[in-house]
Formats: C-alpha cells, structure tokens, sequence
C-alpha cells in the first residue's frame, strides 16, 4: 500500500485526498445533521445550485495548471447575465443568439486578456483585475438595475427539469415525488467530461501541465509556451461565458451583483480540488469535487444553524488552510 501511494503521481493523490475528504464530510453531515442529507434531490440540489461554479473553477484549474489566474470570471458571469437579459427582454430577442452573446463575450475577454499575458508578458493577476473591474463597469452600463427575466422562450428553458429515475421519494402524503437536475448541471457534467479527456489525452492538455511545470523544461520540449498560456486563458474565459450563461438560467435575471465572489469560490474550489497555485499539478475530476466540498461544508454549516455569513467564511478558510498544507506536504514529497 505504501508503495503504491509512493509511486502515485501528485495529481491523483491530491485527487484522492480530495475524495476521501468529501465522502467524510458528507458521511459526517448524515450522522449529525440528519437524514435529510441521505435523500438524492438533496445531493441533486447541490448540483443544480452550483452548476455555474463548477464550470467556472474547471476553467480556473486549467487556468492555475498553467501557473497563472483570473479572476474576471465572476465579472464576466454578471456581464453575460445583464447582456442576456436585457437582449431577451428589452429587445424581444431568442434564446439561441443569447447564448451566441455570453459565448461572444467569454471570447473577447479570453483573447483580450491572453493577448496581454502570454505575449506581453504581464502577470495575469493584474490583468484579469483589470478585466474583472471591467466586467462589473459593463454590467452596470448595460443597465443599472436588476431585473427578472420574462421571454416565455427563456422562461420555459429554465423551467425544464430533468428527472433522475428511480431516485425519488416519498413524501409526507405518501405522494411520490422525482428527483431531478437543473439543464445547467448536464451542460456542467459534459464540460468536466470533455476537459478531462482534453487534459488527460490530448498534446496540448499535456502542454498545459509542462508548462505549469517548468517552462524552461517545456521550451525545450518544443512546446509554444506563449500559445499555451493564451490558449489556457482564452479557454478560461469562454467556459465563464458558459458558465455565465448557466448561471442566469437558475437565477433567471440579470444584476450588477449576480455572481458577486464567484471568482474567490472558484480559485477555493481548484485548490480543495488539488489544483496547485504554483502550476503544474491538477485534476478536473479533482475541481468537481472541490465544489462539491465546498458547497456540503456550507449546507453543513447552513444545518448547524450558523446562518451568519462569518461562520461561513470561517469555514472555508479553514479548509483552504487544510488543503494548502496538504500540497505543501506532496511539494515537499515530490522534492524528496
């Protein structure tokens, strides 16, 4: 056993680190908070909440794989709100070019802001601080207050469910009542398969991790080191018009302030996912499950009756602290 998780690489024990943790977390949530963590809608509404998170901190990892950041994606999650909201309610537009717009806008900003990184050298923190300050001023430009959305073509997408066989219950009627997810959580759970497979089987996938890595190693593998990281943030940046766009389908509305910290949960999620700041070393499957830690510890805090936001941040930073010294302990293994 030992040997085996010697010879482990880094990337799938920090998975497996990150697994364990969240199985006993939610074990632990069934134990003291009761048994309404056992049924299945609870665990779906989990996902159904935190769809658009999920898609944003896969972005973040690939992102962090590299050795970089951004954190405009929040900003660009509230500009494809408020951009998609007023084109559908204030000029009688369609669903299908809504998503064409938060597409459009996740890819200025990925091109924009690779631009200035990989071939202007300029650290990606500042750059996507600009962006997300930006983001937000364009937000609020597009339309200063908040609103609903009423176009019965996006009303009708946001109302559709989709039903998980054979996990319902019952209820206190003696009703059955189905289990189900939101369309955002496919979208979701097809970007995290497709980004796996990109990571784990394709040449740039592998490019992405030699370069987080040491770029010196990967220029001298022949690897475009600029194209990367370009391609890394453009990628980023596109997935947070997705996940922008899956985020105003469960919000339904568009605000200056929707998606307000989204970029701190992602970045929080990547590292509980085993994503390491210093690049190189990560997983999608890993970030997944990094929501999803992140969001039971919330639920579990929410049940507790720690309702105050503090509590919350309380929480989270102790998990961060616990996660960070744990890849200080796989960087200094990897050292040894």
């Amino acid at each position: 056993m030992g040997k085996k998780l010697k010879n482990m690489t880094d990337s799938n024990l920090l998975l497996l680190i990150t697994i364990v943790i969240f199985f006993l977390m939610y074990v632990g949530a069934v134990v003291f908070q009761g048994k309404g963590f056992l049924k299945a809608q609870t665990f779906f509404n989990i996902l159904n909440e935190n769809a658009a998170l999920i898609i944003l901190a896969c972005g973040m990892s690939l992102v962090m794989i590299t050795g970089g950041i951004d954190i405009s994606v929040g900003g660009v999650t509230a500009l494809v709100t408020m951009c998609c909201a007023v084109y559908l309610d204030r000029h009688d537009g369609n669903v299908g070019f809504s998503i064409v717009i938060a597409l459009l806008i996740g890819l200025a900003f990925g091109i924009v802001q690779g631009y200035l990184v990989a071939y202007l050298d300029i650290q990606p923190f500042i750059v996507s601080l600009a962006g997300m300050f930006f983001a937000r001023g364009m937000t609020t430009i597009v339309n200063t207050n908040p609103f609903n959305v009423e176009n019965a073509e996006f009303v009708a997408l946001k109302a559709t469910r989709v039903v998980v066989p054979f996990m319902g219950t019952i209820n206190k009627k003696g009703k059955y009542v189905d289990a189900y997810v939101e369309i955002g959580v496919i979208v979701a759970l097809i970007m995290v398969i497709l980004l796996f497979c990109f990571l784990r089987w394709t040449s740039l996938g592998r490019s992405f991790y030699a370069v987080g890595g040491n770029k010196q190693s990967a220029l001298m593998l022949g690897i475009n080191v600029k194209k990367t990281k370009f391609l890394s943030h453009l990628i980023c940046s596109i997935l947070a018009g997705i996940g922008g766009y899956v985020y105003f389908l469960h919000v339904g509305s568009g605000a200056a302030t929707n998606a307000q910290g989204a970029e701190m949960n992602a970045i929080a999620s990547s590292i509980i996912g085993g994503t390491m700041l210093t690049g190189g070393v990560g997983n999608i499957i890993g970030t997944l499950f990094g929501v999803l830690s992140l969001a039971t510890i919330k639920n579990i805090v929410a049940s507790a009756g720690l309702d105050q936001a503090w509590w919350t941040g309380i929480t989270i930073a102790a998990m961060l602290c616990i996660f960070l010294v744990i890849q200080s302990v796989v960087m200094a293994r990897k050292k040894k």
